[in-house]
């Protein structure tokens, strides 16, 4: 419509731009709010950040996880339901691996499949501490200026000394 500022008692000008009203502040996000909502539920601190595109990933990686570890227990118990069908003893217990697996292998994919089930557990806790410090670092940079001004280059340079060497010269105007 039409721009018309009327006086206000502070420093805020008020417009008339089909309706009357202020000018929005910028979003700040609180840090120490980012990485709690984030601790008690993964991606609700980007959420708070408003970076939505952050949530389906953080998601995707869970899911990854536990479709992982599903997979890792289970042959990890169905390995070791085997060996220890076949240690005990006992001719009449048999396993469905007779004749494919060795006692040896079977003890051994027993043991790395449980290692696998075990990694994947450690890797999804580091998940977990990732998407927590996304979420503080975002919301401490939600406003950082990244302006044209700041740069640097390499540069050739002759040292007191006479040697030459490589000089990075920042340009903070």
């Amino acid at each position: 419509m039409f721009a018309q500022t009327s006086p206000a008692s502070d420093s805020t000008t008020i417009r008339w731009e089909g309706k009357w009203s202020t000018p929005k502040e910028r979003f700040q996000p609180i840090p120490k709010k980012a990485i709690m909502y984030s601790a008690i539920l993964p991606g609700l601190g980007q959420v708070y950040n408003r970076q939505y595109w952050k949530v389906p990933i953080i998601y995707a990686g869970m899911a990854a996880a536990f479709i992982a570890y599903d997979f890792n227990s289970s042959r990890y118990e169905t390995y070791k339901k085997a060996y220890i069908a076949r240690i005990d003893n006992n001719p009449s217990t048999t396993d469905e691996f007779v004749g494919l697996y060795t006692d040896a292998n079977l003890k051994t994919l027993q043991d790395s499949y449980k290692r696998f089930a075990d990694m994947t557990i450690l890797f999804t806790a580091v998940g977990f501490a990732i998407q927590s410090l996304d979420a503080l670092t975002a919301a401490h940079l939600k406003n950082f200026d990244v302006s044209k001004d700041i740069s640097f280059r390499f540069s050739p340079t002759v040292l007191p000394s006479g040697q030459i060497g490589i000089a990075m010269i920042f340009k903070t105007h």
